[in-house]
């Protein structure tokens, strides 16, 4: 029960954009298994999408702690970067996707974060770097679908992760 709920709580939040109610289920499935590291890893993200920075990587932090060697490492240094990022610290953005791309380098979520902190810290040559990975992975990625992907519920949020992808290369 309690894995259906976090899996089913995160892809409300995600896919469907339900940051509210997918939140919900996933705090009930931590109340089942509070040492599950995979629902705390989704609470953070759902976290970071609803624009609770600090919460988020409070949550990621404690899933690291719990499962120190997982294999989705990079994932938890992704979600602690977007946290970074949506909290205007784009230095500390920046280095927690670099992490994330030395565990997995074609992931692209932590692409997207180190192009747009690059941008946004003057880095210009070093975010299109990324854009030009980010571009090879997934060509038909654009300003337009960004939306899709990333269910940001505060619109500063959404323009600023827009802007320093625009200012990296991605196109409308």
């Amino acid at each position: 029960m309690s894995w259906m709920s976090a899996s089913e709580g995160f892809a409300l939040g995600h896919v469907v954009g339900d940051l509210d109610d997918g939140d919900a289920m996933i705090n009930r499935a931590l109340a089942l298994n509070p040492n599950w590291a995979l629902a705390w890893l989704y609470s953070g993200w759902v976290r970071v999408w609803r624009g609770e920075p600090e919460e988020a990587i409070e949550r990621v932090a404690r899933a690291m702690r719990l499962s120190p060697h997982d294999p989705r490492v990079f994932n938890m240094q992704g979600a602690i970067a977007y946290a970074h990022f949506i909290a205007g610290r784009y230095a500390e953005a920046l280095s927690w996707a670099e992490m994330a791309l030395r565990e997995q380098p074609d992931f692209a979520t932590a692409i997207r974060i180190l192009a747009a902190s690059c941008a946004l810290t003057g880095r210009q040559e070093q975010a299109e770097k990324a854009m030009a990975h980010l571009r090879e992975l997934d060509p038909a990625f654009r300003i337009s679908k960004l939306k899709q992907i990333i269910p940001l519920r505060r619109p500063d949020d959404f323009a600023r992760m827009a802007e320093g992808l625009r200012k990296a290369g991605l196109p409308e």
